[in-house]
């Protein structure tokens, strides 16, 4: 006889405002057998907001034990539970835990769910006034510089909108690399504090971003960034070709990978990209 397995419940919670939170999150909730918590105090501060007792029971779930506390959860799903998780804020799976337990549960071919909920990505990209129409969300960067540099040089180029998640104590920083790498000109958001009280979203330039971000910056912060700006094919030249070639190496990408990812991005040829890499190589540059 087969048992029936299961259900993982994924359900966004209030990023700011508890007021926020979807109808269906109390049901989920009070009903769940197990409802797995990034944080079980959060938890219990947003159950009594909703007016519920969850029945089941409350574990936590969060990053230093997910690896440990997933099969764990996983074998109540096959054993037919309905598992509930949560973050503090917003969609489980995005830069929060979850998808270790996600991808873990469909490998076990348990059926796996969303209750939708706020998002600081698209509440924020809203926000922003910058272009929403393609996006890519690059969620925290790196905290060492060097590190933070390098990620930042992968998506120079990059014509979608951007969208990152950071500290407030690295935020400084953090706007001083973009404008950088980006350019001191290219538009960007600084929303802080979403639904909040004391919700602000500080737009403009990236270098008068970083200069206001130096005098201390507090609260949840998600930062959009514009996408870099079409250039002609006269404009991405040799050597620019050469550089962009470069950074993906840097990034751990091979060389053949490289210039074809450079030759889509840029609307050339991949034998004029491999060409200037070789002339470059022969010049010693």
């Amino acid at each position: 006889m087969t048992v029936a397995t299961g259900l993982l419940v994924l359900a966004g919670t209030p990023i700011g405002d508890l007021s926020d939170a979807p109808p269906r999150l109390a049901a989920e909730l009070a009903g769940a057998d197990v409802v797995a918590a990034e944080d079980t105090r959060r938890l219990r501060r947003l159950t009594q907001a909703l007016g519920v007792t969850p029945k089941g029971r409350v574990v936590s779930y969060f990053e230093g034990n997910e690896a440990a506390r997933t099969p764990e959860l996983v074998e109540a799903l096959a054993g037919g539970a309905r598992v509930l998780l949560v973050t503090d804020a917003g969609m489980p799976s995005v830069s929060d835990p979850g998808y270790r337990l996600v991808a873990a549960a469909v490998e076990r071919d348990v059926k796996v769910t969303a209750v939708p909920g706020p998002s600081a990505v698209l509440t924020a990209l809203a926000l922003s006034a910058l272009p929403v129409d393609r996006f890519c969300f690059e969620g925290f960067l790196p905290r060492k510089a060097g590190e933070r540099l390098t990620r930042l040089r992968e998506v120079a180029a990059e014509r979608r909108t951007l969208v990152y998640f950071e500290a407030p104590h690295r935020l400084d920083d953090t706007l001083a690399a973009m404008a950088e790498v980006f350019g001191t000109d290219r538009r960007a958001a600084v929303c802080r504090e979403l639904t909040k009280t004391y919700e602000e979203v500080k737009r403009g330039p990236l270098g008068e971003l970083a200069a206001w971000a130096a005098e201390g910056v507090r609260g949840e912060i998600t930062v959009v960034v514009e996408g870099a700006p079409a250039k002609s094919a006269a404009e991405t030249g040799p050597e620019e070709l050469v550089r962009r070639v470069r950074v993906r190496e840097e990034a751990g990408e091979r060389r053949k990978e490289a210039i074809a990812a450079v030759a889509v991005e840029a609307g050339v040829p991949k034998r004029e990209v491999f060409d200037a890499v070789v002339a470059a190589k022969n010049a010693g540059a």
